[in-house]
């Protein structure tokens, strides 16, 4: 439920800054530093979305065929293979560990 209520609160903070940091900026620049941080928001939560759906259970941590086909695929986006190549390659993996137990 805390890792749920963190990934909702990144989303709805992620919504609020694209929607009203224009306004309250008033064309003036953003210090770097909250630049990066505003442009890491998204792939944080989208890497916890991922995380979360793929490893939770519930209440318990679970580790499964399936992140073993997210492992595999984040090590071939990590490569620059293309993305048909990394989700066939993705759902083989994970298809073929559930057929082994």
């Amino acid at each position: 439920m805390t890792a749920w209520l963190m990934i909702s609160a990144l989303a709805v903070t992620t919504a609020l800054i694209k929607a009203f940091g224009p306004v309250l900026v008033g064309g003036r620049e953003l210090p770097p530093t909250a630049v990066k941080v505003i442009a890491l928001l998204p792939p944080v939560l989208l890497a916890a979305l991922v995380v979360t759906s793929t490893l939770s259970e519930g209440q318990r941590l679970q580790v499964d065929a399936s992140a073993a086909g997210v492992a595999v695929a984040a090590v071939m986006i990590w490569r620059r293979l293309p993305l048909l190549v990394v989700v066939l390659t993705a759902v083989a993996v994970t298809a073929t560990l559930r057929a082994l137990t």
